[in-house]
């Protein structure tokens, strides 16, 4: 069964999964679904899980809780009380609050039992149950339905303006059977909207309700294009927004820009925080510089610190070069000026355990190629020819009467 964002049908591409048939043979049992990986567009491919347990046959009764994908990758849980013959990608009617949904099947067997687990759901009698495979005409009701989605937000938007709210809808998602309409929003503030609701549910013939999500979960909703030049981690697999503080760019010695800091929700990039504890492991050695070092050349100030390469750059206040030196040398050089004693300098450096000093020149030498390169360029500018054609330095034709020289 191929979803409608396809361009190619992929959906209906089928994974196959060797399994034992009851004669003995081998057998092949379909898997459906995006996760076959045809999709060409990636759009259904949203917060997609693969199931790397489903051509393992596990002891006993297999888990009866289902893992169904709605619209936005929103996800939810159900029993499968009936012992439906699911696979992944087939669309299920589904039990609500009031009425039934329609979504489609993400994961089952024992990789949701561990998603239970790890998400601290509570799976009991009051769980709501998948009620059948969803039919034809199940799914042309929740085409109409769907339809009606964008439609409805324009429209809402207009109605948020006449009341002067200070909040921003984001997305709507009827229900399958039209009965409700979920309204996603974000505000800054708190939001009085039983006059909004009021409209709403004359305006579109249905229960309203009114959920508030975070700037990340909007941007995660809407989807895009990130300065990586990849989707948005938020609309792919991300689901757990960590707390994100500007300390993360300052141990990585970033631009505190707010224009590079920033993601498409306007707050700090989520990225920032994959590479933190690489960070925060490698600045560990790294000694903590609150004054100056001391020499007799003069006072060498902190000018920047090379966190992997291991070096931290040192400038006199006198001269704007720039002297690196090894984290061993910089913590001999602190003890030093502990005990009173100020070195000569550190322009040649012979490390803590190494045996050859390191010129500070060959730190360089990359830079000083670079420099080089365009150096070398040829300045010299061609001498233009005069006017008719004499050359530089020729003697000129005479002067000619009557075609007599």
């Amino acid at each position: 069964m191929s979803c409608k964002s396809c361009a190619t049908g992929g959906c209906g591409t089928q994974r196959t999964a060797s399994t034992t048939a009851s004669d003995g043979s081998p057998a092949v049992a379909a898997v459906a679904g995006c996760s076959s990986g045809g999709c060409s567009t990636g759009g259904c491919n949203k917060l997609n899980s693969f199931d790397w347990l489903s051509d393992i046959a596990m002891p006993g009764k297999g888990y009866d809780v289902v893992e169904v994908k709605f619209k936005g990758g929103r996800k939810e849980y159900y029993r499968n009380v009936h012992q439906l013959d699911l696979t992944t990608g087939d669309y299920v009617v589904v039990e609500m609050q009031s009425g039934f949904h329609l979504g489609a099947v993400s994961m089952q067997g024992e990789l949701v039992r561990l998603q239970v687990k790890k998400r601290a759901v509570k799976i009991n009698d009051d769980t709501k149950v998948i009620h059948r495979t969803a039919t034809a005409k199940d799914l042309e009701r929740h085409e109409q339905a769907v339809l009606r989605d964008l439609p409805a937000l324009y429209r809402s938007r207009e109605i948020v303006r006449e009341l002067k709210l200070n909040m921003k809808l984001s997305d709507v998602e009827f229900q399958s059977d039209n009965t409700k309409a979920t309204f996603y929003y974000s505000s800054e503030e708190r939001v009085d909207f039983r006059e909004l609701i009021k409209m709403l549910a004359g305006e579109f013939k249905a229960r309203i309700e009114m959920r508030q999500i975070s700037l990340r979960q909007e941007a995660g909703r809407l989807g895009g294009i990130g300065s990586c030049g990849r989707e948005l981690c938020c609309s792919t697999w991300l689901t757990d927004f960590k707390n994100i503080a500007t300390s993360a760019a300052r141990y990585q010695n970033l631009s505190l820009n707010p224009a590079k800091l920033s993601g498409q929700c306007g707050r700090l990039k989520c990225c920032l925080n994959y590479e933190l504890d690489t960070y925060m492991d490698a600045l560990r050695d790294i000694p903590t510089i609150e004054k100056p070092l001391e020499t007799q050349k003069g006072r060498a100030w902190l000018q920047k610190t090379d966190i992997f390469r291991r070096l931290m750059w040192f400038g006199y206040s006198s001269e704007s070069t720039w002297h690196p030196l090894p984290i061993a040398r910089v913590v001999e050089i602190l003890e030093l000026n502990k005990r009173g004693i100020v070195p000569e300098s550190f322009d040649v450096l012979t490390p803590i355990g190494e045996k050859e000093p390191i010129v500070l020149a060959a730190l360089n030498s990359d830079l000083q190629k670079l420099d080089a390169k365009y150096a070398t360029r040829n300045t010299k500018k061609k001498k233009k020819k005069p006017k008719g054609g004499v050359s530089p330095g020729g003697n000129s034709p005479k002067p000619t009467t009557n075609g007599v020289a």
